[in-house]
């Protein structure tokens, strides 16, 4: 028998992972974001920059997990990065740059919460971000394309953290 979420016996858990989303602007991306996070068990969202598309097109996407999902929205991305330095994150921004890391190679550290900071949809993250980050993960391509959507490569990401948290 097939299994679904009435009788599926997955337990509930929380990872201590904030998703910062810098001006990710797409409603159906904004949507998948948030029913990612909620079946990775992210703990919050920042949505940073433009402010989310709020709508059809996002909530049906997103199936209600903008309800179960704690998310706030902060307009400049720098603010977020200091807050949760601050409060003692281990920021990781997921960008191909020319000094990333194979995020198959990046051991999380357990004993300190961690910010996975993801970029727009055509720009990216930008410089002054990635300099500020702990590290940063490229998710390794064998492909004619040299990225992946937003949402698929934030899902391979947020796997990976969570089986090392576990």
């Amino acid at each position: 028998m097939q299994l679904n979420h009435y009788n599926s016996n997955f337990k509930k858990k929380q990872f201590p992972i904030t998703l910062v989303c810098d001006n990710v602007t797409n409603a159906p991306n904004v949507g998948s974001l948030f029913r990612t996070a909620d079946a990775f068990g992210v703990e919050h969202i920042i949505f940073c920059g433009s402010a989310i598309p709020r709508g059809r097109k996002m909530t049906k996407t997103s199936r209600s997990a903008e309800k179960a999902v704690n998310f706030q929205e902060i307009e400049h991305i720098e603010n977020a990065i200091t807050y949760l330095k601050l409060k003692g994150y281990y920021c990781v921004a997921l960008e191909i740059t020319s000094k990333s890391s194979n995020l198959m190679s990046l051991t999380f550290p357990k004993q300190k919460p961690l910010a996975l900071i993801i970029g727009d949809e055509n720009f990216g993250i930008s410089q002054a971000v990635l300099d500020a980050m702990d590290h940063v993960v490229h998710i390794e391509m064998f492909g004619q394309n040299s990225s992946m959507n937003v949402v698929q490569a934030t899902s391979i990401t947020l796997y990976e953290m969570t089986k090392q948290l576990s």
